[in-house]
């Protein structure tokens, strides 16, 4: 039976160890732009899958992402080791690390929520001065005519 509180704590866990670890025990160039966003264990502790994000140098490049990549696919033994040492738990859970792309999208999506409320406002604007095309009162009674 999966105790996912358990499960909850030790992702919690493990995505600060392996942030702090890529901060100051992985040598390697790769990892100064890349932050680790989230962490996730199956209900069982045997596997873990950290997300992560990786910003450009400046605002105008793009992120490497491949390098971000490569850096954790060949850290993934170090950094497993790190976990295992500072967890100390029976069974060190394998690590997977996949790019967060959520950024991104809610970014897109601030975009498109700024657009519809731009047009709602030029839509405010031509309904002030808006003229029914019709009479004042379209439903008209017998004693009316």
């Amino acid at each position: 039976m999966a105790d996912h509180a358990r499960a909850a704590r030790m992702a919690k866990r493990i995505q600060t160890i392996v942030a702090s670890a890529i901060e100051s025990q992985v040598k390697d160039q790769r990892f100064e732009l890349v932050t680790v966003t989230d962490a996730r264990v199956t209900g069982d502790l045997h596997d873990a899958t950290i997300f992560y994000t990786v910003r450009g140098r400046t605002i105008e490049e793009k992120p490497d992402l491949d390098a971000a990549a490569e850096a954790f696919h060949r850290a993934r033994g170090q950094l497993r080791k790190i976990v295992g040492s500072e967890l100390g738990v029976r069974f060190t859970p394998t690590l997977a690390f996949q790019y967060d792309d959520v950024p991104e999208a809610s970014a897109h999506m601030e975009q498109l929520l700024a657009r519809a409320k731009a047009r709602d406002a030029e839509l405010a604007k031509l309904k002030e001065n808006a003229q029914p095309a019709g009479d004042a009162n379209p439903y008209k009674t017998a004693d009316e005519e």
